[in-house]
């Protein structure tokens, strides 16, 4: 495959990098490194790495172009400041309308979409069906559902991936970060009296081995989860038993203005037309986050909400 990834070098973009290229595959990373790193991405053969946005829509077809991709992962989002809200319009509905473009001029033969669970607001069901409506009501939930009711109204074949907290190496956003470094620096924490749902890497890539070669060629969304909810206040914990830390129990803080009370997605609909399943349990997933902390540290952490005030 030549793949081509939009945001490669954030979090879910880089470990695909990593997944990709010894298994032989020719890749492409575009990324304007707002929020990712570019250090993430090694110089190695199969890997080419290109500077700049996606909103930029000559560079978009100049890739396009040259590197020929026959697979679309696109993985960018603008989420860095929440009041941006003409950067999220750029990078995550005008960026995507460039590259589905550019996808459909060259026919590709998938096109995989990666989807923010907060495109359902503030739900009425829970778990969330994935025949909920959307109803985003923040600039970042707002921008990407709009790029993505663009991508599935095109003729492509696209995978909409609507996404669980993802965990896994370079994850800099959330209560697991958060947590993780102020504990350890002795700081106070808080929880948010809220619940999510929370999905190891390793079985977020085994999904996107599946798409990849399934012959499933029409549109659709998917519900990407354990199904399976837990409060922030049990990641809290977990991380202080990973530490070994005698610390108070944090207070509990009721959720802001700008946040959801619970976002636990139903994955039954992925499940049944996958075959595929999430097989890493709660505990094991969050103390996979900071064994991987552990060993490699944590750089800027990064938040889709407002601060919270008393």
């Amino acid at each position: 495959m030549r793949i081509l990834i939009t945001g490669g070098a954030g979090c879910l973009g880089s470990s695909l990098v990593e997944k990709f290229i010894p298994n032989g595959h020719d890749v492409l990373v575009i990324d304007n490194f707002a929020t990712g790193r570019k250090e993430l991405l090694p110089d190695v053969q199969g890997l080419q790495v290109v500077e700049g946005t996606i909103a930029d829509e000559v560079l978009v077809n100049k890739i396009f172009d040259e590197f020929q991709p026959t697979h679309v992962i696109n993985s960018a989002a603008a989420y860095k400041d929440l009041n941006n809200w003409g950067e999220d319009t750029r990078t995550n509905i005008i960026g995507s309308i460039n590259v589905a473009k550019a996808a459909l001029k060259l026919g590709v033969e998938k096109f995989i979409n990666f989807q923010t669970a907060l495109c359902y607001g503030k739900p009425s069901i829970v778990p969330i069906p994935i025949t909920h409506p959307t109803m985003p009501f923040t600039s970042y939930g707002i921008s990407k559902t709009a790029g993505e009711s663009y991508l599935l109204m095109s003729d492509l074949p696209v995978i909409s991936l609507r996404l669980a907290n993802i965990c896994g190496p370079r994850l800099s956003i959330g209560p697991i970060p958060t947590f993780y470094k102020r504990l350890k620096e002795g700081k106070s924490v808080f929880c948010s009296d809220t619940v999510r749902d929370f999905l190891d890497m390793s079985d977020f890539l085994s999904l996107i081995d599946v798409v990849l070669t399934s012959d499933i060629r029409n549109s659709g969304v998917f519900n990407v989860s354990t199904g399976e909810g837990h409060s922030i206040e049990d990641v809290f914990n977990e991380v202080r038993e990973f530490l070994k830390l005698d610390v108070p129990n944090a207070p509990i803080v009721p959720p802001g203005a700008d946040d959801v009370k619970v976002v636990v997605l139903d994955p039954s609909k992925t499940e049944e037309t996958f075959s595929w399943k999430a097989k890493v349990n709660f505990k094991e997933t969050i103390h996979n986050q900071l064994k991987w902390y552990n060993d490699y540290g944590i750089n800027e952490i990064y938040s889709h909400l407002l601060p919270y005030k008393k």
